[in-house]
């Protein structure tokens, strides 16, 4: 089992007035699972991938990553969860404009402390894994949407993640190019065993996974399976 929330509630208070964004959540997700998670806006679907990503705290309930209690670690226990075992890949890059490819891939790394012989033999790596390698001297602005998407993936990948948390990863590119990003993430799923976790608005898009789970008004209101794992 890669994590395990019980019993999840989030809410946020301001002033006098309290909302409950996610209300009692039951999630598995194994070793290896490529899961989708979908709903309407406000339904809870990014602060329930804060949590998993351990970018947010819950409320109350417990969220176990690789049998670790999150909720009790301190912030440099979270950081380092998040640096070692968590990729991030977000809807708007969040590429460094002044960095290249290769240096916009190596930064996880620098933060682990990661030698630069061995990280940059790491990013070439992830760089070739989604078949930028040819661009790895090239900044963000002279690079194609899809190709911004494929470095920050590359990103995501180079420190050998237990798991990808995507949120809208497709949002800001065309149907092709987002087709093709899933290519690579089921690629890396079932090459690699990168567990991938998604949020997603397009049918089209969460079909690419194993499961994908349904959240409305912040509980999950129901899940299908599509594939055996």
């Amino acid at each position: 089992m890669l994590l395990q929330l019980e019993g999840i509630y989030r809410h946020y208070v301001n002033g006098n007035v309290q909302t409950q964004v996610l209300k009692g959540i039951n999630l598995i997700v194994e070793k290896g699972e490529f899961v989708s998670i979908m709903g309407p806006s406000g339904s809870g679907k990014s602060t329930l991938l804060n949590i998993i990503g351990c970018l947010d705290k819950p409320s109350s309930g417990v969220y176990k990553f690789c049998g670790e209690q999150v909720e009790r670690l301190n912030d440099s226990q979270l950081a380092d969860i998040r640096n070692r075992s968590i990729g991030f890949v977000f809807q708007s890059f969040h590429l460094l404009k002044d960095l290249n490819a290769m240096q916009n891939v190596e930064l996880p790394l620098i933060y682990r402390g990661v030698p630069k012989n061995e990280r940059r033999k790491l990013a070439q790596a992830a760089l070739e894994s989604v078949g930028l390698s040819h661009r790895e001297h090239h900044r963000p602005t002279q690079l194609s949407g899809g190709e911004q998407q494929r470095v920050a993936i590359a990103r995501a990948i180079a420190g050998n993640p237990k798991v990808i948390l995507a949120d809208e990863p497709t949002g800001a590119l065309d149907s092709h190019t987002g087709e093709n990003i899933m290519a690579i993430f089921q690629r890396l799923n079932s090459e690699m065993g990168i567990a991938i976790v998604q949020v997603t608005h397009d049918e089209n898009i969460s079909g690419y996974g194993h499961r994908v789970i349904h959240l409305l008004d912040g509980t999950i209101a129901r899940e299908e399976t599509l594939r055996v794992i």
